[in-house]
């Protein structure tokens, strides 16, 4: 334990801090379509941080030997439309990334959150990297056009990334096990999903070192018999050790940016779901901190 938070802020700050690994909170649940509470995903996950240590003995790093910079959450305005919502959190990540002689190795992750708010990273690093990859670590596809009359719905999110990026070569899928029907012919059709942990890891290896990777994790990627402080979680799935083995080869890429959404802290009442998130976060930021 670290007897004080490993990453805090109280005021969103609009402004990168260049060459150095960032990180934003986006506290937001519009569109969740069966239980709320990722609006508290940020702020727990950091609360969570006291009860984690800085160092990891899987990567045999500490977050002390690091600059990391909390720039607080980003202010939604509860309001408004939630595809307006989303539209402005687009508009505020790319401003983020618009900056003048903003260092190449500056990084980004995101604490989500529900899943909708991805596309707003997403939107600015591939604008950044044209030739960004994303690697979707989740158990739903989240390819719909749109669910529940929102276009920026989180069960929309990826497909609102592929309407940017055009290629579905620029995507990764594993561990996704519920969808439509016409989400899973569409992986199929583009082979962006990846069945059986080996085979993911052996694609992942073989990425060429110079081509940018973005990871998007959603947290009921993990069996909910570990993880169930997530709103809405399918049997099976994968453990810790899987993310583990998956940072350690990123380790060796040119790994950018993250999120990690879904995250619904009143749903675990025994924190187990928020202190894992919070190790997952810490495992992230050392993996970018190189």
């Amino acid at each position: 334990m670290t007897e004080k938070l490993i990453f805090d802020s109280t005021a969103f700050s609009e402004h990168l801090v260049s060459g150095k690994t960032n990180i934003i909170g986006v506290g937001y649940d519009k569109t969740a379509s069966f239980r709320k509470g990722t609006i508290a995903g940020p702020d727990a996950i950091r609360q969570a941080s006291c009860q984690v240590e800085t160092y990891s003995a899987y990567q045999d790093k500490d977050l002390l030997d690091f600059e990391l910079y909390d720039l607080g959450n980003v202010e939604i305005d509860q309001g408004i439309h939630p595809d307006k919502c989303i539209e402005k959190l687009i508009a505020t990540y790319l401003s983020l990334f618009s900056a003048r002689n903003l260092d190449k190795n500056t990084k980004l992750l995101t604490l989500g959150g529900e899943h909708s708010i991805s596309i707003a990273p997403l939107s600015a690093y591939l604008q950044r990297f044209p030739e960004l990859l994303v690697i979707h670590l989740d158990a739903h596809a989240d390819l719909r056009d749109g669910y529940m009359d929102f276009k920026y719905s989180h069960a929309a999110v990826l497909r609102r990334y592929m309407d940017l990026a055009k290629d579905p070569a620029k995507l990764i899928q594993f561990g996704i096990r519920s969808g439509t029907k016409d989400e899973f012919d569409w992986m199929k059709k583009n082979k962006t999903l990846i069945f059986g942990r080996q085979n993911f890891f052996d694609v992942i290896n073989k990425i060429p070192a110079a081509t940018p990777i973005y990871l998007t994790f959603d947290v009921d990627f993990l069996d909910p018999s570990i993880f169930p402080g997530t709103g809405t979680p399918e049997a099976g799935g994968e453990n810790f050790d899987c993310l583990i083995q998956l940072f350690k080869i990123l380790h060796f890429k040119n790994f950018v940016g993250a999120d990690i959404v879904e995250l619904s802290p009143p749903i675990d009442p025994t924190g187990n779901s928020t202190i894992i998130a919070s190790k997952i976060v810490r495992e992230m930021l050392l993996t970018l901190s190189k």
